[in-house]
């Protein structure tokens, strides 16, 4: 991979780093409510999600397996301890996976190690062929090629 000829005079700071780390926890609190529901769904008690102001609180009863905690309206009928479990580490293994294939193609695309507009010589010659390159090198590359070479 080609690296950049240049430094990059903006600081790492701890903006970016808090973002994400806080967007990764949010998602990680949304997946636990997202397996409770698919888990009372299944169970027959139809689509439930708790309110805004509930959303933190009732974490530790849901990951107890309590189906109901948080719900405003209790439903009757809710999903046992054990299958609550089960959807909810299913829905965060899955986001899991999700997060981490982002992840992976955020650095591919803005990280440390991603290509900065340069061609491989393979593509330049694939692309301009070998005649072009030979005829062109005095503009492509006048460092070594060019008429007042030094």
């Amino acid at each position: 991979m080609q690296q950049s000829r240049r430094t990059n005079p903006y600081p790492l700071t701890w903006e970016i780093p808090c973002a994400v780390t806080l967007a990764v926890l949010l998602l990680l609190v949304l997946g636990v409510h997202a397996g409770r529901t698919v888990a009372n769904m299944l169970a027959g008690a139809g689509i439930t999600w708790p309110a805004s102001d509930k959303l933190i609180t009732s974490l530790p009863g849901v990951l107890g397996g309590d189906a109901a905690a948080g719900l405003t309206p209790q439903p009757d009928l809710v999903a046992a301890p054990r299958a609550t479990q089960v959807w909810i580490a299913l829905t965060e293994a899955i986001s899991l996976a999700l997060m981490l294939w982002a992840g992976t193609i955020s650095l591919l695309r803005w990280g440390p190690g991603r290509m900065r507009g340069m061609a491989t010589r393979a593509e330049v010659e694939n692309l301009l062929g070998r005649r072009r390159l030979r005829r062109s090198a005095s503009v492509i590359r006048p460092d070594l090629y060019g008429k007042n070479r030094a």
